[in-house]
């Protein structure tokens, strides 16, 4: 069932709907979410169950405010503090000390919590309408089956479930990716999943460096080797690489997302997609054009790897995934 996300009584309805300890799928500007109370461990169980998710892969809390990231911190140290000024509300996820006895289940058993603030319009109308029912935060992973391509609009989402979860509609997402994964709990500033903000952003807000994960860093959403898949395998090329294969015998079925055009390079694929040369402009897209290229009945796609620039983390990181779980139909 979807709403319109612009509905006054729409809003309304799917807080009523998520306050009662039900799922509904959500807009965020990165990707729209399958959400439940995180204060409630029953609640949060159904999103394991609907995604297909095993419970000790974290969720992220989602939250209008530092008021309400209060509710799950049991504290936010002076790093996190400068990057909510600098970033939120937007598509930076803090990873915190968690309050005992509050979201478990939203994070995985451990004590920690991941914490977003998003900034899509309907997403904060609808956080407003859930504090008003005392909700203070929304456990929501990407309303998608697990280790598929994320959604970027209600009716990807739609697609994803059976009909008669509530869907908010907020148009199309405005990031396109998830948001990206800095963990602040153990002193330091530790990059768990890049996203659109670059590390220069991150360290030049947070005021010291950032550094890649440890042996004893939280577990995150999101970065599983395999993930974020379409049914067709995909195989990720350098401008080199793809250039020789298109060269050569195409398989039937293959399509090609790339920034370089192969014009004339050999026979031409079944679908051909461009990717823009813009990093934020690939990230909106990403998602959309690998559930439009399994929908036209791709069985491979062949994508130009990135550029190695700090811009183009998220994507690349999001293709490596996608490229890692081979999985044709």
């Amino acid at each position: 069932m979807v709403l319109d996300g612009r509905s006054p009584e729409a809003v309304r309805e799917t807080a009523r709907v998520l306050a009662a300890g039900e799922l509904a799928g959500v807009p965020t500007e990165t990707v729209y979410g399958l959400a439940a109370r995180a204060d409630r461990d029953e609640a949060v169980a159904k999103i394991f169950s609907a995604k297909g998710r095993p419970s000790d892969h974290p969720l992220i809390v989602h939250v209008l405010d530092e008021q309400g990231a209060r509710v799950f911190a049991q504290d936010l140290p002076p790093v996190a503090h400068r990057l909510i000024e600098a970033f939120w509300p937007g598509p930076l996820t803090l990873i915190v000390r968690r309050v005992p006895g509050i979201a478990a289940a939203a994070a995985g058993g451990q004590d920690s919590v991941g914490l977003r603030c998003p900034s899509h319009p309907v997403f904060r109308a609808l956080m407003a309408e859930c504090r008003a029912l005392g909700v203070e935060g929304l456990a929501a992973p990407s309303a998608n089956r697990f280790g598929r391509v994320s959604p970027t609009t209600a009716a990807h989402v739609a697609s994803e479930f059976e009909p008669g979860l509530t869907v908010l509609d907020g148009g199309p997402c405005e990031v396109g990716i998830e948001s990206t994964i800095v963990d602040v709990s153990r002193g330091g500033l530790v990059l768990l999943r890049p996203g659109v903000l670059t590390p220069a952003q991150l360290e030049a807000a947070a005021g010291m460096a950032l550094h890649a994960p440890d042996a004893q860093a939280p577990r995150a959403s999101g970065t599983l080797a395999a993930h974020y898949a379409p049914h067709a395998t995909v195989r990720l090329m350098s401008t080199d690489a793809l250039r020789e294969a298109l060269a050569g015998e195409c398989p039937a079925g293959l399509a090609v997302y790339s920034r370089t055009s192969f014009a004339g390079t050999g026979a031409a694929p079944a679908l051909q997609r461009a990717m823009p040369a813009h990093a934020r402009a690939a990230a909106r897209q990403l998602f959309a054009v690998l559930r439009e290229l399994d929908a036209a009945g791709a069985t491979e796609i062949w994508i130009e790897a990135p550029p190695q620039e700090a811009a183009w983390d998220g994507v690349r990181d999001r293709l490596s995934r996608a490229a890692a779980a081979f999985s044709p139909r």
